[in-house]
């Protein structure tokens, strides 16, 4: 059953196909059909300690990772939880991502969610290419604490152009390690059409970026409109004084009236 299983779940590594060298997309399928899909730009600062020059004190240096093109990924599909894996660099960094749908009590009733709910990054200071003279190097890992990510109504997906930064919790001395996210389009549930994803929910940083960019030209078509109907008004007022009889301001020309 494990084998008819693995064969009918296939996982691709689409990045290939994004314009942005810095994208990844990732697409899970069971059954011949997509039930997770993911697109993003990730990036990793790692802080890690050297020596001194003096070989006595400590010097935290930090390694920018990025998320790597041709990773090998793994994922899995459920009614409420869905997990994707990411590994690059001969498994020397590992990026886990596990998502959960479940209801929740709003104004209109229940309705129902899905988040990011935990993130698992493992990464190797052994490994030299973003690591220099890391003192006692080893694999370490970097969890999340409670999150609640990338909030979207079931059904739809989630996306985000602007950059989000996610701290987690090294086991390497309970260091910080960010997790830079940008250009992000998720769906891990609920998949309507292959390849295809359903209607997007955006964050809310995006919906206030175009709020501020269409609010301009709003306020400019509001302030024509005023300026036109002004004008109109003046128009009009100005036709109906022009048929009314002009009273002479002059007294003297009064004996001419009548």
């Amino acid at each position: 059953a494990a084998a008819r299983l693995a064969a009918e779940q296939e996982v691709e590594n689409l990045s290939g196909l994004s314009p942005n060298p810095e994208k990844d997309i990732f697409v899970v399928r069971e059954n011949r059909t997509t039930c997770l899909m993911a697109e993003f730009a990730a990036k990793f600062i790692v802080p890690y300690d050297v020596w001194a020059s003096n070989y006595v004190d400590l010097i935290t240096e930090q390694a920018d990772i990025p998320l790597s093109r041709g990773a090998e990924v793994k994922g899995k599909c459920g009614t409420n939880e869905s997990e994707l894996e990411i590994s690059w660099l001969e498994q020397a960094y590992t990026l886990r991502l596990f998502f959960l749908k479940e209801g929740h009590n709003t104004s209109r009733g229940q309705e129902a969610f899905w988040r990011l709910s935990r993130i698992q990054f493992t990464y190797d200071t052994a490994e030299r290419t973003y690591f220099k003279d890391a003192i006692a190097p080893g694999k370490h890992t970097a969890s999340s604490h409670r999150l609640s990510a990338l909030v979207t109504p079931a059904g739809k997906s989630y996306e985000c152009q602007a950059q989000q930064t996610i701290s987690l919790v090294s086991s390497d001395h309970q260091k910080s390690v960010q997790l830079l996210l940008s250009e992000v389009r998720v769906q891990p549930f609920d998949i309507t059409a292959d390849f295809v994803f359903s209607e997007e929910h955006k964050c809310p940083v995006d919906q206030r970026e175009q709020l501020e960019e269409t609010l301009p030209l709003i306020l400019g078509l509001i302030l024509g409109l005023v300026i036109v109907i002004t004008l109109c008004v003046y128009h009009i007022h100005h036709k109906l004084t022009a048929n009314q009889v002009q009273i002479p301001r002059d007294r003297s020309q009064y004996k001419h009236m009548g």
